[in-house]
């Protein structure tokens, strides 16, 4: 008899605390999410935003009674912007962590790569990269796998051709490209050719730069013969720092535009003084304009107006379209109930930037600003 009752009880222990025949990371109390970025090298400072910003959003929903009576709780991996340690963390988040869904990953060609070999192979979702990469918004029926990739922001097509429409509505026609050798590079390069084709143009003169590297030695040649009105520069910001430095110290002060992932605050702090002038393509609303709803909720936890940013105002669009996917989803929640409650997410507007999902698309948003840096590093739009 004494034995059956600890059965019994721990079975009801069992019961109470696991959701029986659920996906992984889920129990009655709690719902497990994975996110995998760098936290550390070179671009370890977007990661580190970005997890500090979730982590202040989940605890604000938690502090509210999670979602439908289940907390949400983050493991965040480190990878280094490396592509093997992004695969690595997303097996390791799937199979050892149990993460029910992911969100908030970090890059082209690590986010191409777990999305097409772990997460959608396992149909569990991913919300938010940043990329803006074609790899990642590519049809559901020429790759299934994109149906578990949910992009939150616009793509690097949409990007490059608004900052090519602007320089050419300036009667810049002698346009250079320096771009970062990888996934990332290549997209936004194929962006800037195919918006110079519409205006019967082509790019000037193209040099490359690799991953993870600030030596822009190689590219600065072509470029600086070709002598260009202005160069788009498709790179982080510790390329584009050197570069900027190095066409200076040669002579030449093209206009420079670079795209959303260079990390516009950062760029800021490594160049100083020499960032006034160049022109940044963002993706998400201003993060220091208390008039947008959607910036307000972002601003009350990011503590601060000096830890306000654009990574953060990113990642906080992430978090609230997983927490308004969760929510929708109900109490009886699955991956694939996450999955279909998102495509239902049409036109659902945080308050100044919208959400669009469907069944064939996934592509999230198209929300595209031109900024540039002012005087003592302030943003301006």
């Amino acid at each position: 008899m004494h034995i059956l009752k600890q059965l019994a009880t721990a079975s009801a222990i069992a019961f109470s605390t696991f959701t029986w025949g659920a996906d992984p990371g889920l129990t009655d109390s709690s719902i497990t999410l994975g996110m995998s970025a760098p936290l550390s090298g070179p671009n370890g400072a977007y990661g580190v935003d970005m997890r500090q910003t979730v982590q202040a959003y989940f605890d604000q929903v938690n502090k509210a009674g999670g979602i439908n009576g289940r907390k949400l709780e983050l493991i965040a991996l480190d990878d280094g912007y490396e592509t093997d340690k992004t695969i690595a963390n997303t097996k390791t988040l799937l199979n050892e962590k149990h993460a029910f869904a992911l969100l908030a990953y970090y890059g082209t060609s690590p986010t191409t790569e777990a999305m097409n070999t772990v997460f959608g192979p396992a149909k569990t979702p991913l919300i938010g990269t940043i990329s803006g990469a074609s790899t990642l918004r590519e049809p559901i029926s020429s790759n299934p796998n994109s149906r578990y990739m949910f992009n939150v922001r616009a793509s690097y097509a949409d990007e490059t051709e608004a900052i090519v429409n602007q320089l050419v509505s300036l009667g810049l026609k002698s346009i250079a490209v320096l771009y970062q050798n990888d996934g990332f590079g290549k997209s936004g390069l194929d962006g800037v050719t195919a918006a110079l084709k519409k205006h019967n143009l082509a790019p000037t003169a193209v040099g490359s730069v690799e991953r993870n590297s600030a030596d822009v030695s190689q590219a600065l040649a072509p470029i600086t013969k070709a002598n260009p009105q202005a160069v788009i520069m498709v790179t982080l910001y510790k390329p584009t720092a050197a570069f900027v430095k190095a066409m200076k110290k040669a002579g030449q002060n093209p206009m420079f535009m670079t795209l959303s992932p260079v990390g516009t605050e950062q760029l800021v702090k490594e160049l100083g003084p020499e960032a006034r002038g160049i022109g940044i393509s963002q993706v998400v609303p201003y993060p220091w304009n208390d008039v947008v709803p959607v910036v307000r909720d972002y601003q009350r936890i990011a503590a601060k107006p000096g830890a306000y940013s654009y990574y953060g105002m990113e990642a906080y669009l992430m978090a609230r379209t997983m927490v308004e996917g969760l929510r929708r989803a109900g109490k009886d929640l699955s991956r694939e109930k996450l999955v279909t409650t998102l495509e239902s997410m049409n036109g659902v507007d945080f308050g100044g930037y919208r959400i669009n999902y469907n069944n064939t698309n996934h592509q999230g948003s198209r929300f595209v600003e031109l900024t540039v840096v002012g005087p003592g590093g302030k943003v301006l739009k």
